[in-house]
């Protein structure tokens, strides 16, 4: 299977971009290409081998990989942060072998080490119950710039939500592939390295997460679910967050989420919800 790896930049880290670019084609064993987003930024020199496509503005993350999804011609796709890096060489290899072997992959997840040597950060695990962050399994998303999708699962799902700008596009996703009858796993022995950083970092951390998580729930979730999913995720960010000033903006996005257009909905089946319940996270939280 060809493997395409879809790298989104600002242009901000044109040294950690080409060590991003060099770990893949590092990579043995493997048909593979790499395609380059940029979004809203002149693109630094680049490998001749190096597909480039160049956005006007910033249109978002997910917006921005659905563009470079469009330019590559793999029949899986990997996306990678431009500021990490694959450790092994052999990582196109086993995502390939893993893929080949089970038709109904859609998407798995990698784990994330840090490449100073600190402990795997629990919120990269994508589980309710963390648990052993090298121990695999069965999830129900995945992460954003550390992962591998099946093409043909990808276009099922619709792609990325280009809406969402930054935050929960993944999930979404993730969800809309399950309901197209996929399943998706955490790959503790598929590794990404990247620093240790906070999400809280991005300027609109607070709103575009509350926002997106209204949009979230709106477009994909049966009623009664998405009633609860709403519910849970406003009491664990009162129980959470400390600060006056965040809750405020989180809430402003949250209003923002119901006065807004989310998109087209598509309410996943029930049997879908019973088959996340199974998998250790049902989607009311």
């Amino acid at each position: 299977m060809k493997i395409s790896c879809v790298l989104l930049t600002m242009g901000t880290r044109p040294a950690e971009l080409r060590r991003a670019i060099n770990s893949v084609f590092e990579q043995e064993g493997a048909d593979i290409e790499v395609v380059v987003v940029s979004n809203g930024a002149d693109l630094p020199d680049l490998p001749d081998n190096v597909i480039r496509v160049q956005l006007p503005e910033n249109r978002g993350i997910p917006e921005g990989r659905n563009h470079g999804v469009k330019a590559a011609s793999g029949d899986i796709i990997l996306f990678l942060d431009d500021d990490g890096w694959y450790r092994s060489r052999d990582l196109a290899r086993h995502v390939n072998e893993r893929f080949e072997a089970d038709p109904a992959l859609g998407a798995l997840s990698f784990r994330i080490a840090d490449p100073d040597g600190g402990p795997d950060q629990r919120r990269h695990v994508p589980r309710l119950r963390v648990g052993d962050s090298q121990r695999s399994s069965r999830v129900t998303t995945f992460l954003g710039g550390a992962c591998a999708i099946r093409r043909t699962a990808f276009e099922k799902g619709g792609g990325l939500p280009g809406g969402f700008f930054y935050a929960h596009e993944e999930t979404d996703l993730a969800w809309r592939i399950l309901d197209a009858g996929y399943h998706i796993e955490y790959d503790a022995d598929a590794v990404m390295y990247h620093p240790a950083v906070a999400p809280t970092r991005h300027d609109d951390f607070y709103r575009l997460n509350a926002r997106n998580r209204v949009w979230l729930a709106r477009r994909n979730l049966p009623w009664p679910v998405a009633a609860g999913y709403l519910a849970t995720w406003v009491g664990i960010t009162l129980v959470r967050e400390r600060s006056l000033s965040a809750l405020r903006t989180w809430f402003q996005g949250f209003k923002e989420g119901w006065r807004e257009d989310p998109g087209p909905r598509n309410p996943m089946s029930w049997s879908t919800v019973w088959r996340m319940t199974r998998a250790g996270r049902p989607p009311i939280i």
